[in-house]
């Protein structure tokens, strides 16, 4: 299922621009969740840290990505001690780019919203993509992917 892998420039918690293609590692997981500091972006993305060296092993690169501030990843950053970088992208280029900006449904009402969606990124192909995901042993399913690819 390989397809090109969306480039974009985004600006990282450690204060550097990531632009994806320049990225060295063999696999890089790209998880677009809807908001920091809110019950199911906190449960995956600390999933994904608490399995972070094991992600390592496969020199895997792991960023969180979400239209939040800066700032706004940075505290939860700290807050949840993170091993690994956040993106900013509150011009949606990447959210669009990827096909995660779109419609949701909520209590009947509609908006416009990020899908919760993780690619793993080999070569600058998608291997694999998860949309619509829920939180929960997400980030095992993804580390699990990696170990058997």
């Amino acid at each position: 299922m390989k397809k090109k892998a969306f480039n974009f420039k985004l600006m990282s918690t450690s204060d550097k621009v990531v632009e994806l293609k320049k990225i060295k590692s063999k696999f890089i997981v790209l998880y677009f969740y809807p908001k920091d500091n809110t019950s199911g972006c906190t449960i995956e993305t600390n999933d994904f840290n608490k399995l972070f060296s094991k992600f390592k092993k496969y020199d895997c690169t792991i960023f969180g990505v979400s239209k939040d501030s800066l700032e706004s990843h940075k505290n939860w950053s700290k807050k949840l001690k993170l091993k690994f970088d956040l993106l900013s992208d509150e011009k949606k280029i990447s959210l669009k780019g990827y096909k995660v900006w779109a419609k949701k449904k909520f209590m009947g009402r509609e908006f416009m919203g990020t899908i919760r969606s993780t690619f793993v990124i080999e070569k600058n192909n998608i291997i694999n993509e998860w949309r619509n995901v829920k939180a929960i042993g997400h980030a095992k399913d993804v580390l699990e992917f990696i170990e058997n690819y």
